[in-house]
């Protein structure tokens, strides 16, 4: 079984699709307080929550803790994308899924932060990494990202268009 941390329902939408091909057990973690705001999480939860319904698989999530996030990347706010500010917004979502899977007694993770064109899988799997059994799944691979997008359009899902957190929202940058 993985604990695949999700942070969407297009980004999961080909991940799922790509671990059950691989004859894999899935369960989602919906893990995202970097999410601004509140309005735009229960969104993308609710999408998420179709993905999960449409697979037959479990979704588990984490509550809303906007705040606590806020205080982790403190000092952080004004760096650029693909800075130290989205580098400790990963460890701290992945962080998240390592104590859901020892609390479920999953033994390995995996991450659809991947899929996206706009992230550095290399450095999303060596965070991961550092947090305990991570499944190096470069989910942008084998044309990921583009078969995300063509199961978003065929599952109605909702497509975002920034990352989540507010300093991203604000600058208008690519996720």
């Amino acid at each position: 079984m993985i604990l695949l941390h999700i942070c969407c329902a297009p980004c999961g939408s080909a991940s799922v699709e790509r671990v059950l091909r691989d004859n894999r057990e899935v369960a989602l973690f919906f893990s995202n307080s970097n999410i601004f705001p509140e309005e735009e999480y229960n969104k993308r939860l609710y999408y998420t929550e179709k993905l999960a319904s449409f697979y037959g698989i479990t979704l588990y999530h984490d509550k809303y803790e906007h705040e606590r996030w806020l205080d982790r990347i403190k000092g952080l706010e004004d760096e650029p994308e693909k800075g130290r500010r989205c580098s400790e917004c990963f460890s701290f979502s992945l962080e998240n899924t390592v104590r859901k899977a020892d609390e479920l007694g999953i033994e390995e993770i995996a991450t659809t932060l991947t899929i996206s064109p706009h992230k550095n899988s290399k450095l999303i799997i060596d965070i991961a990494g550092r947090h305990g059994r991570i499944i190096e799944y470069d989910f942008k691979k084998k044309d990921g990202f583009r078969r995300s997008i063509e199961l978003s359009k065929e599952l109605d899902l909702y497509r975002q268009d920034y990352c989540g957190c507010e300093f991203s929202m604000r600058r208008g940058s690519p996720f």
